[in-house]
């Protein structure tokens, strides 16, 4: 009998959202990710949950309702993670004409009706504060509902409930070697120690790393007609007043979103282009950087700078080239179930809106080989996300209520992270002092010990980045002090 039901090599978002659904129909499931969670493209995205405009243009309704119905879900069951956001379209003059954004996002609110988010309109900017950091003359803006999400720490939280339900999460463990029988004998370098691991199906969710895995690892034939993309964003100080996304038309016609992050930072992006190399040693070029400058440049009265970016962030992704026969499109799972040989999925690709549904149906696939519970994942919260969505700011004034000695912006954050957890790692501390050794204003031996022994983290770059992004204001004094206060308590 083998150890366990399916074996998922990657930590991103398609292999944590494989290991929840697996695990939550009853199977025994392993995760393997050689690095740390979320530590490629997947915590190098966007933030959007959203249906894709660019498809909406292109009259693909259906798919755009699809993201647009699973963006729903994301507000019922992660509404800490998962922010409704107001976006803002400036018109152009040399952009997409008044009526065709108008008609667009009038049908864009009839494809997302299902949720109670306000309807788009038309914003007059020069009475309005999406106006104050607009050049002149731009009179008219275009306002929509969409949502931003931190997008590591969904992949945390997602592993996270994988975990409470059965399966077994390993970081720092990487498959070396795989022998495909009628069961898969995985041979896993975990943190230094060899050791055998049986499974009766395995899924390859790599990332970029998805054909090198399977043709060095696993010896199978991978998919030959995929492109690696480098998708990257840049990082800059806040270059608006408002908490509006900022959505604009590039002179070549591709939309570039400036959202804020973190209070006193904004995010842009994206850029996209095709990548060859080790998706480990990935840099964003110049070329791109000023790519993204010109194009906030094009609409923001304070010009932007390439010296003016605080953080580049790249990861390389997977995508489908176009036309090609025996290739799934992007995040469309690809099942080998040869005579006499384990189950072999494949996944990669796709976007954050539709990961949930994406590894509803991988895991579905696997129907055929042994029993187990039916479809669950659309009616489940993510841990810490069990209150309504438009309820965030109360939970907020709660936390503050129990803990008085949070500010307002400590206090947004924890909840954001944690949600109606936050018990779990504030406890029943009265002041401050209660939470340990601080590192910086923001972080404190008490969440450091919680996010060490419930969520993976083992270096500071974990915790800086990945399960928050205080690396953006943390001193390096403060780092120092952390990476001895971690390497102690290891």
């Amino acid at each position: 009998m083998a150890d366990y039901d399916l074996a998922i090599i990657g930590g991103g978002l398609n292999g944590v959202s494989m290991a929840r659904d697996a695990a939550g129909r009853g199977l025994r499931v392993i995760l393997l990710e050689q690095g740390d969670l979320a530590s490629g493209a997947s915590g190098a995205s966007t933030r959007l949950v959203h249906g894709d405009l660019s498809l909406l243009e292109a009259g693909r309704l259906w798919r755009v309702r699809t993201q647009l119905a699973e963006r729903a879900l994301w507000l019922k069951n992660a509404p800490h993670l998962v922010r409704a956001t107001r976006f803002a379209i400036p018109f152009h003059p040399d952009a997409r004409p008044p009526w065709l954004l108008r008609a667009g996002l009038l049908l864009y609110d009839r494809l997302g009706a299902a949720t109670a988010l306000p309807r788009s309109c038309t914003v007059d900017v020069t009475h309005h504060p999406i106006g104050n950091p607009l050049k002149r003359p731009f009179g008219i803006a275009f306002e929509y509902s969409d949502c931003l999400v931190d997008d590591s720490r969904l992949v945390v939280l997602t592993a996270l409930d994988a975990a409470e339900r059965g399966a077994a999460i390993r970081t720092g463990a990487r498959c070396v070697r795989a022998e495909r029988t009628d069961i898969w004998r995985l041979v896993v370098i975990d943190r230094g120690h060899r050791q055998v691991i049986t499974a009766r199906a395995l899924a390859n969710t790599a990332g970029a790393w998805t054909p090198a895995v399977a043709e060095t690892t696993l010896r199978q034939t991978s998919p030959r007609r995929v492109s690696a993309i480098q998708v990257s964003q840049i990082i800059v100080r806040r270059l608006f007043d408002t908490d509006h996304v900022y959505v604009f038309q590039h002179s070549d016609g591709r939309l570039i979103f400036a959202s804020p992050l973190e209070r006193d930072f904004t995010l842009v992006g994206t850029v996209a282009h095709a990548f060859a190399g080790d998706p480990a040693i990935v840099a964003m070029p110049a070329a791109d950087v000023a790519y993204l400058c010109d194009a906030v440049g094009r609409y923001l009265r304070e010009p932007l700078h390439p010296a003016d970016v605080v953080k580049a962030v790249s990861g390389v992704t997977l995508s489908a080239l176009q036309g090609t026969g025996g290739v799934p499109p992007d995040g469309v799972p690809l099942l080998d179930s040869r005579r006499r040989r384990a189950p072999l999925i494949t996944l990669f690709g796709g976007e954050i809106t539709t990961s949930r549904r994406r590894a509803e149906r991988a895991v579905s696939l696997l129907t055929p080989f042994y029993p187990m519970s039916p479809r669950w994942t659309a009616n489940a919260s993510l841990p810490g996300g069990d209150f309504v969505w438009d309820r965030f700011e109360v939970e907020v004034d709660a936390a503050r209520e129990r803990w008085p000695f949070l500010g307002e912006a400590q206090a947004q954050r924890l909840v954001g992270a944690y949600g109606s957890r936050l018990p779990a790692v504030l406890g029943g501390a009265k002041r401050r002092d209660d939470l340990g050794q601080a590192f910086g204003p923001d972080l404190t031996a008490a969440e450091v010990r919680y996010l060490m022994s419930k969520e993976w983290a083992r270096f500071p770059d974990d915790v800086l980045w990945r399960r928050s992004k205080l690396g953006l204001t943390m001193e390096a004094r403060d780092r120092e002090a952390l990476a001895a206060f971690m390497a102690g308590a290891a």
